[in-house]
């Protein structure tokens, strides 16, 4: 009664108290945890700009914004997370941890408050001995189908709650998410001796690096010494994902037989990916780091696909170019990288986050946010309800575009993409400067050198276009360093600074500027691009510039089944293959156009922006199988005689809902 009578007071005064307190400085690393280069900033001090607002606005006012109205049996009134008999797993979380970030990075107070009403409920409803989340029946409840009522004391859901609790905390300063977390944490301490992480799912013990993360998060607020040995605990009781990693067996299996996982489940893989990077913070044990570039090595060996992610539909499945890679995976493999490049500076994670956002992201969810895929293929020419080879099927239904096609997981968990993309676009650095590590349209307002306000705009067509100019607004000049990024395939950038070349410290491909910044100043950064390819599976070929993926362009034919799913079928050929001579030597044979204006939605057919141009001919061994693109030939073959190479017109992969990304090749000159 006392505690409720508090918590009311608490919540009466909150909008005085936030704002004294403000939202709170970028979180760095406090002893004995390893030092991190970067932090990220509060919530709302970056916002999007260009096309990247559009993509935010779209989500608004499509799913991301209105789930609760389109889903209202899982997220709505009846949901746990809101008190309600309903749902009371994942699924509320999920949506809240994209939902919040939105609101706050678009400024928009309906989202917010929509995304609060979970945030208040959960904070205003902590048991006393520090429990949070839905209520556990006395008694087990009558299933529902299509709803998850029950195992609402499982701990996993509860770790997607833990980062929403956070990212709020990040937005407003509100000082119960402190006291909450603080409690939550001692009621782990007391309980997890005896129901461990996957007590009562195995996915709590999969995911548990979510859980130590905010751990140790907080304990860079608090200094609370409970909390490393909490994070010990918690250490102790998930996958052991480094050990796995350095002995690298079974990363390349792809046999998957259920919650046994003889082979990794592709989401696991993708939350799991960071796990040895949140321990390394708390033990400093550098193998933990070795671990991680040893999965990345041996997943792009074992099931590797051009856009930067697997095959991996549920289990892994190998590199085959028409197996499935699950949204989810996407969404949870881009936070990883996100947290990854924030605690250890390494630049290769930056590269592997744009290859993921500006290729695989885009495509799995229709332009208007309405609707998504459940899986998609690296060579995807029909989304037809049609069985695949596919590890899990669902009716044929993990290809089509839906709103709950496939599992509702990814309804719920896609859209926390765009938002975490865009609140990493900017870092704090630890020598009180900033840190632009990956790029997109976006301005920041925030604090360097101890306290000196400052604004940046960062206008550009990045990754469409390979110049970026920084402009920087402040009150009188501020000295502080700016850590930039170089891709790992720009071979010569340059730095201008009002016009003229700017010195800077070169650390790999990092560049440190550092300099008295004056109000006025315009620097661009220049990453100048080819076309590069890359070897698949088959030895087929794929062609990329910059971070982006190309893939052919096909005329697509949208229409929508009696249970309203959409399917989408080619209006043209698709069975291309390239001339090995000129993939070798890409940037002779084929011709690059880029629009000079760009599309609000460059994501799309018909605005993608950048086009290339170049020779294909039709290959008669390949048709389709099961309604997918069939086996692809070997590469490469002697070019069938009669062959007349034809002009094709290829797109950024993002751009596509029907693609070829990976070609088989014809020697010219050889004919059969």
């Amino acid at each position: 009664m006392i505690r409720s009578l508090i918590t009311a007071l608490i919540s009466l005064t909150l909008p005085a108290m936030i704002s004294i307190a403000g939202s709170p400085s970028p979180i760095f690393n406090r002893a004995p945890l390893v030092d991190k280069p970067y932090a990220e900033l509060p919530l709302g001090d970056i916002q999007p700009r260009g096309w990247l607002k559009w993509q935010l606005e779209t989500m608004a006012s499509g799913m991301t914004g209105h789930l609760d109205e389109l889903y209202p049996e899982v997220v709505g009134e009846r949901n746990g997370w809101l008190g309600g008999d309903g749902d009371g797993w994942e699924r509320g979380p999920y949506w809240i941890d994209g939902l919040l970030p939105l609101g706050h990075l678009l400024q928009d107070e309906k989202l917010i408050n929509k995304a609060n009403r979970w945030v208040e409920w959960t904070l205003q409803n902590q048991r006393d001995d520090g429990y949070v989340g839905p209520i556990p029946f006395e008694t087990k409840p009558q299933p529902e189908p299509g709803l998850q009522k029950d195992r609402r004391d499982d701990w996993w859901p509860k770790m997607v709650m833990l980062k929403v609790l956070q990212q709020h905390y990040m937005a407003t300063g509100d000082p119960r998410v402190i006291d909450c977390l603080t409690r939550y944490f001692k009621y782990q301490l007391a309980n997890l001796p005896e129901r461990p992480l996957g007590y009562i799912s195995y996915w709590g013990n999969r995911r548990g690096a979510d859980n130590l993360m905010v751990v140790l998060w907080l304990y860079n607020i608090t200094g609370d010494a409970f909390l490393l040995d909490l994070g010990k605990i918690i250490e102790e009781q998930t996958h052991p994902y480094s050990e796995i990693f350095l002995e690298r067996e079974k990363v390349k299996r792809m046999r998957f037989s259920g919650e046994s996982e003889y082979a990794f489940h592709c989401v696991n893989l993708a939350q799991g990916i960071k796990a040895p990077v949140i321990q390394y913070q708390a033990d400093g044990d550098k193998t933990h780091l070795q671990a991680v570039a040893n999965a990345f090595a041996d997943i792009e060996e074992a099931h590797g696909q051009p856009h930067g992610l697997y095959g991996g539909d549920e289990g892994m499945h190998g590199p085959v170019l028409t197996q499935g890679s699950e949204l989810c995976t996407a969404v949870e493999m881009m936070f990883s990288l996100e947290k990854m490049l924030e605690i250890t500076g390494n630049l290769e994670f930056a590269d592997r986050l744009e290859m993921v956002a500006f290729n695989a992201l885009p495509t799995q969810v229709s332009d208007d946010y309405l609707t998504r895929q459940y899986y998609q293929q690296a060579n995807q020419v029909m989304c037809t309800e049609a069985k695949r080879n596919f590890i899990q099927e669902n009716r044929g239904q993990r290809i089509v575009f839906g709103l709950l096609t496939g599992y509702p997981c990814c309804t719920c968990n896609l859209h926390q993409g765009w938002p975490k993309f865009t609140q990493h676009l900017w870092m704090a650095s630890a020598d009180k400067g900033l840190a632009a590590l990956v790029y997109a349209p976006s301005e920041v307002t925030t604090r360097v050198a101890g306290g000196r306000a400052v604004t940046i705009t960062e206008s550009t067509n990045y990754p469409f276009s390979d110049e970026i100019q920084f402009s920087f607004s402040m009150k009188s000049g501020i000295h502080f360093p700016l850590h930039l990024r170089v891709p790992e395939w720009c071979e010569s950038p340059s730095l201008i600074l009002n016009g003229k070349e700017v010195d800077f410290e070169r650390d790999g491909n990092r560049l440190v500027v550092k300099r008295n910044w004056e109000d006025g100043d315009k620097l661009v950064l220049r990453l100048p691009s080819q076309l590069r390819s890359k070897r698949w599976h088959g030895n087929s070929v794929s062609l990329y510039k910059g971070p982006l993926l190309f893939a052919l362009e096909i005329g697509e034919s949208w229409t929508e089944t009696e249970a309203g799913f959409r399917e989408v079928r080619p209006t043209g050929p698709w069975n291309y293959a390239l001339i090995e001579q000129a993939v070798a030597n890409p940037n002779e044979s084929f011709t690059i156009s880029v629009s000079d204006n760009l599309a609000d939605n460059p994501w799309s057919i018909e605005g993608a922006p950048v086009r290339i141009t170049g020779k294909g001919i039709p290959h008669p061994q390949w048709s389709l199988y099961n309604e997918s693109a069939g086996p692809i030939p070997w590469s490469p073959q002697r070019m069938p005689a009669g062959s007349d190479p034809q002009s094709i017109t290829l797109i950024p992969y993002g751009s596509s809902t029907l693609r070829i990304s990976a070609f088989p090749t014809f020697n010219q000159g050889r004919r059969q």
